[in-house]
């Protein structure tokens, strides 16, 4: 079972891997370039629509990582699974924190610097979750 919560962990971290790069590059950089007529609109659908995305990897990926840290798979150096639960802190934290506030901005009025610390404080998830994935392959090859 802690081979699968590792699997399970390291799955749904590459899907939040790939959307946050995605948001990263593609969709905020757009997001915060609509104009005042359209930007309201869009906000409130991304608000709605990625929580459809985002939902299911986010609670396989915390389940994962507090199953993981209960009990770190044999091979895997301890260390590991606590610096994997550190940068999803620090994933969830920018998101509930730097992330949501920014939208709830967008949602009611447009305003071009939201947009554009929306895309710079991106960064910091953008970063947690590439480098819990990079991690969670180093615990995939110290399986035994």
């Amino acid at each position: 079972m802690n081979t699968a919560a590792l699997y399970a962990n390291t799955i749904a971290t590459a899907v939040m891997v790939g959307v946050i790069w995605f948001v990263q590059i593609v969709h905020y950089p757009l997001l915060a370039q609509f104009g005042e007529t359209q930007s309201v609109a869009v906000a409130q659908q991304h608000q709605q629509r990625t929580g459809y995305v985002v939902g299911l990897p986010m609670l396989i990926e915390g389940l994962s990582t507090l199953w993981l840290l209960a009990r770190t798979p044999d091979g895997v150096a301890v260390l590991l699974p606590w610096i994997n639960a550190v940068l999803l802190a620090v994933a969830l934290g920018s998101t509930l924190f730097l992330s949501v506030p920014l939208h709830a901005k967008m949602a009611v009025s447009h305003n071009d610097e939201t947009g554009r610390r929306l895309v710079l404080t991106n960064w910091p998830r953008t970063i947690a979750w590439t480098v819990r994935l990079a991690l969670c392959g180093v615990m995939l090859a110290q399986l035994q």
